[in-house]
């Protein structure tokens, strides 16, 4: 990394401390507080989880050792009993969060429900005795392909009452990449839905488990469980096929939950790579359970008044943890939205928020950055003042689009929780706790207490302050990733094996680059192969993007390298433009000059293509390998099933 581009992160010297009447009235309130907690994790890892195990969850039986510890595989917990449906409603029904709200939601037509814990446990109930009815048994794994509709969580919930493993796979994948799956994770079972809602639009669904599955194409799936959401005309499968409403209605509502082995499976979630086999990651339960529950718990400084709310889709780790698991099991009030700003209503999220009194909201910075292009009328027109934490997650934001979240959707007044973690480590890793953290725009902050993590070089030595390299963890921790499915040997060739053992000490990575400040700040620069190599001069696409969105001209920006004979690569900038502003030669001029001086002339862009919209998934993300094939002029490869508006692609191939 080049010195220029080190100046040019730390110029970033804001601090946000929390006020205190927030410290006040929070779980964890004062930074001795968290290092006490650090420290005490640190000194006894195995004591540390042990005693929040203990407080925090519910077990049919307690484990013989906490950690078996045989690199780089990990068992926590070991032979302790325990289910994680029970945790997450069983045990709340003795309690006066009985009749409370347990799923609020939202469908983008503008339909709603609300389950309380009673509610949602009695349907989970019955569609775990419909499971059974089918066919499913404990060891047997459940493919999800569903909608943002509350039947999403409830087939989730019920796998894990009776012991069968589930694999949720985003709405958005296409038929091949749902057959792939299915067919890697042996599935017994498909849920799905006609279709469901978004962007004013109709998304099919059933179609594709149709085609998934012609031909015998996925020989292990007997039953197909189908949920009525849009009404469309689909086919059903006789014999095959079974509505959900019609199975439900006739199901018992008791239904024990199974004792499970802490280190039994509970979801394979695959990641969406871009060639080649579909990479399963692995969760069990015991430690999947405690962990969410605790990084949900005092990341968000959850209270029984909260409403949550998380805009992630279940098909990703976010939803996983972050929308069913961690919330419910700790009794609180989580909110679900099927759809997202769409032109009939680009402020839909902003009356969700004033209708339900959201009080904590958790997005990502590419959504933030779409909600900057919309314009501030839409959040100024609505009350936000319920809210009073704001959450990020996905990938780095950049601290011009910290300032305006911090400044147009949290008033000024709410902290900020920019979360670093991956679907591989199950939850947060580097995360603020907001009674407790002085935050800083565009850095994750510091560890979760429990989480021992460096920036190190590839022979394992840690790096200076200000010195870019790899961040890696150095203990394990009890939400870690097990193994990839069916794969030892890629689990560890691809989490272990880069980064030279510290100490003996094996190293997991996955994948990041960062930096660590003078004051112990972690700040993540991106994906590793989201780095430009420039005449040797490393340059993190994460700065020289931060540094085009800081023009009052650019709403997003996305930075990928392209091939150049002379310098290795060079900076081919893609920018989309504030309102709608027209992009000409002058401001690419402009907005060249404005990359050298936040940066430096290494980081000069050679090329700045102007569009109207980046392609990205349905979760919101950039896909930067479409757009890295487009500023090479090449063919664009790989997997695109996820692509949101394939119109995006066409437009700016034809501008190439």
């Amino acid at each position: 990394m080049s010195q220029a581009t080190i100046e040019s992160i730390l110029k970033e010297q804001r601090t946000f401390p929390p006020s205190p009447e927030f410290a006040a009235q929070a779980s964890i309130s004062s930074m001795d507080e968290y290092r006490q907690l650090y420290e005490k994790a640190q000194a006894d890892p195995a004591g540390f989880w042990a005693e929040l195990a203990e407080q925090e969850l519910h077990w049919f039986q307690k484990w013989d050792q906490v950690l078996d510890w045989q690199p780089p595989f990990a068992k926590w917990f070991v032979n302790g009993k325990l289910n994680l449906s029970y945790n997450c409603l069983d045990r709340h029904l003795t309690t006066w969060r009985k009749n409370k709200a347990a799923l609020i939601w939202e469908g983008e037509p503008g339909d709603s429900r609300t389950l309380t814990y009673a509610q949602l446990h009695r349907e989970v109930c019955q569609m775990a005795n419909v499971y059974k009815q089918l066919g499913v048994k404990k060891g047997d794994l459940v493919g999800i392909y569903m909608p943002m509709i509350p039947e999403a969580a409830i087939a989730m919930l019920a796998c894990a009452r009776i012991g069968a493993a589930h694999s949720v796979i985003f709405g958005g994948f296409s038929a091949e990449a749902l057959k792939a799956r299915l067919l890697d994770a042996n599935a017994k079972l498909v849920v799905t839905a006609d279709g469901g809602f978004r962007k004013d639009k109709i998304v099919p669904l059933k179609p594709a488990v149709d085609e998934a599955l012609q031909d015998d194409g996925v020989p292990s799936v007997d039953n197909v469980l189908v949920v009525r959401r849009t009404e469309q005309k689909i086919h059903m499968e006789p014999g095959r096929d079974h509505w959900w409403h019609d199975l439900q209605a006739g199901a018992s509502k008791d239904c024990p939950a199974e004792p499970m082995d802490s280190e039994d499976l509970l979801f394979i979630l695959y990641t969406s790579g871009t060639t080649g086999k579909p990479k399963g990651v692995v969760h069990t339960t015991g430690g999947y359970n405690l962990y969410t529950h605790i990084t949900c718990k005092w990341t968000f400084d959850l209270k029984d008044t909260d409403v949550y709310w998380c805009t992630a889709d279940v098909g990703w780790i976010t939803g996983h943890s972050y929308i069913v698991y961690g919330p419910l099991s700790n009794g609180a009030t989580s909110l679900m939205f099927e759809g997202a700003p769409r032109p009939s209503n680009p402020g839909c999220l902003w009356d969700v928020v004033e209708k339900y009194g959201v009080t904590i909201f958790y997005t990502a910075p590419t959504a933030i950055r779409a909600l900057i292009k919309m314009g501030e009328h839409l959040p100024n027109a609505r009350d936000l003042s319920s809210l009073r934490i704001l959450g990020t997650v996905g990938e780095p934001i950049n601290p011009e689009a910290w300032m305006w979240y911090h400044r147009v959707i949290g008033g000024g007044r709410c902290p900020i929780v920019d979360t670093w973690w991956q679907t591989e480590t199950g939850g947060f890793m580097l995360t603020p706790l907001p009674g407790a953290t002085a935050t800083k725009p565009g850095s994750a902050t510091f560890p979760f207490p429990g989480i021992i993590a460096d920036i190190v070089d590839l022979e394992g030595n840690p790096v200076a302050d200000n010195q870019g390299g790899y961040l890696v963890i150095k203990h394990p921790w009890p939400s870690m990733m097990r193994t990839v499915y069916g794969d030892d040997e890629r689990f560890r060739r691809t989490y272990w094996e880069h980064i030279a053992p510290q100490d003996g000490q094996s190293l997991y990575f996955a994948g990041d680059g960062a930096r660590r400040d003078e004051d112990g700040y972690f700040w993540v620069m991106g994906r590793v192969d989201d780095v430009i190599n420039v005449s040797g001069h490393r340059l993190g696409t994460m700065e020289v993007e931060s540094a085009l969105v800081s023009h009052p001209a650019v709403a997003e920006a996305a930075v990928v390298g392209r091939p150049d004979e002379v310098k290795g690569e060079d900076v081919f900038a893609f920018v989309t433009l504030e309102g709608s502003g027209d992009g000409s030669e002058a401001l690419a001029e402009e907005l060249k000059a404005h990359v050298v001086k936040e940066i430096g002339a290494i980081a000069r862009p050679s090329e700045i293509r102007f569009t109207d919209a980046m392609p990205k998934t349905r979760s919101g993300k950039i896909m930067r390998r479409l757009l890295r094939n487009l500023a090479a002029g090449q063919e664009v490869a790989g997997d695109t099933s996820t692509l949101e508006d394939r119109s995006v692609l066409d437009k700016l191939r034809g501008g190439a």
